[in-house]
């Protein structure tokens, strides 16, 4: 049986941490236009708040995998490992 990399996904255990481990520099965000972490991270953390025009990002289901740290070449995404025993636990790999 195969599965998707969608269904596999799903499978993944998340223990979240209280404080996200990942942070923005919301000045840097402001003047970002091609806005490659919304585009681009594969658990569709990332959006902006339409009220206020920031940059969101909901750490809970983050998969760990730095993309968003590599394609910010403006460097406003600092990202940390969670702090022991939270993150992601994978069941495929």
């Amino acid at each position: 049986m195969t599965m998707k990399v969608e269904e596999k996904l799903t499978r993944n255990a998340i223990k979240n941490a209280k404080e996200s481990h990942i942070r923005l520099d919301q000045t840097i965000c402001r003047t970002c236009v091609e806005r490659p972490c919304i585009r681009l991270c594969p658990g569709r953390l990332y959006s902006q708040s339409e009220e206020t025009g920031e940059m969101v990002v909901e750490f809970a289901g983050c998969l760990e995998c730095g993309t968003c740290k590599i394609v910010c070449v403006r460097k406003s995404v600092s990202w940390e490992y969670p702090e022991g025993g939270f993150g992601v636990q994978y069941r495929y790999g």
